[in-house]
């Protein structure tokens, strides 16, 4: 719900006659109940948020290298947005050792033999990397996953790649795979929102260094409105 907003107060007025017409009951639930989520999101109370920290807190227990990635990191790197689900690398053996010890006990695979778990108490969807692979379209390039335990910078709770690895997959996930033009716009929303310095290109690798440069400049337009 809107923050400050009730239900009653969202009502349209009963003599207004405009528009194309009214959308359906569960059209309306459903943007109500997005609202809602943002809301708890941006006041860290959101399902996906505690499924977060409950799972660094069992990895820092227990000694497992990780990095957390995806939407979650691009709000400490400096661009803001709501995500529904956790993603997170670890090394494959330490993946192999967790779903040994926790599947059953508050997470479950959602598909079998993966790093696609679910977390059954907040019924987030978990998604492990698992250090060695490839972004995007999975096939053979120049970036991988990097290994947690040599790559990660730790804070008090959480652990997280170094601005320009974590760059490097967006960019290279971006530019391999079709359906994951989204981690371009990232990168570029991050580009625009923590006011990234077109130096870091020198910073990545060259198999990516030429997209960031295209993104930096489409960055800096100025919207008309």
């Amino acid at each position: 719900m809107l923050i400050g907003t009730t239900m009653s107060t969202m009502e349209p007025s009963k003599t207004a006659n405009w528009g194309a017409g009214r959308v359906t009951a569960e059209a309306e639930a459903r943007f109500v109940a997005g609202v809602a989520y943002c809301e708890r999101f941006f006041m860290g109370q959101a399902e996906a948020q505690k499924a977060l920290f409950k799972l660094t807190a069992i990895l820092e227990a227990e000694g497992i290298p990780y990095a957390v990635i995806g939407a979650m990191a691009l709000n400490e790197y400096g661009h803001r947005r709501a995500t529904v689900d956790v993603d997170i690398i670890l090394r494959e053996v330490d993946l192999v050792g967790f779903k040994t010890r926790h599947l059953g006990r508050g997470y479950e695979e959602r598909v079998p033999g993966t790093g696609k778990l679910l977390d059954t108490e907040y019924d987030v969807r978990v998604d492990v990397l698992s250090a060695g692979r490839f972004p995007g379209d999975g096939k053979p390039k120049p970036i991988a996953f990097p290994d947690p335990a040599t790559t990660a910078v730790r804070g008090t709770g959480f652990a997280l790649l170094p601005l320009p690895r974590f760059i490097e997959l967006k960019l290279a996930s971006g530019m391999s795979a079709p359906h994951r033009l989204h981690d371009l716009a990232d990168v570029l929303d991050l580009v625009r929102s923590a006011g990234l310095r077109p130096e870091l290109a020198d910073e990545l690798h060259p198999w990516v260094r030429e997209k960031f440069k295209e993104l930096w400049n489409a960055a800096q337009g100025v919207d008309p409105y």
